[in-house]
């Protein structure tokens, strides 16, 4: 079974000074290793991984915009990945969203990472912060 993955998962899995690097390297070796397609990734995520790799004010030792861009590259065309695109039917359910839970300017990006990944019919999602996406329910 597919799995989105949220930015911050990415970012544990990379960088060892991450409080949760132990954990999501566990998942990402025993769930999605070796598995095509297991993970499902869309463009944002890896926008905004480059963006918190390469922030010094949060971590001690971070990735170069080479290095980081490089890392999305590989996580974006390794074999166990599936590219999920933001189509129309995510973006409809996206609005829709943002509407019904009266979401305001800084709820933009999980709300349009979880309908993409709902209009590509991935139901699990694994998180470093389970409450940006509960909203959002069936995940």
């Amino acid at each position: 079974m597919t799995v989105g993955v949220d930015t911050g998962v990415l970012v544990a899995v990379t960088v060892r000074e991450h409080p949760a690097h132990a954990a999501a390297w566990r998942w990402f070796a025993d769930e999605v290793r070796g598995r095509d397609g297991a993970m499902a990734l869309a463009p944002q995520v890896l926008a905004e991984y480059a963006h918190v790799v390469t922030d010094p004010r949060r971590f001690e030792r971070p990735l170069s915009m080479a290095d980081a861009l490089a890392v999305a590259s590989r996580w974006w065309h390794a074999r166990e990945c599936r590219q999920v695109i933001a189509d129309g039917d995510s973006v409809a359910i996206f609005l829709d969203w943002m509407a019904e839970h009266r979401l305001g300017r800084k709820r933009l990006l999980d709300p349009l990472l979880a309908a993409s990944y709902r209009a590509a019919g991935v139901s699990r999602l694994v998180t470093t912060d389970g409450r940006d996406f509960e909203v959002f329910g069936g995940f």
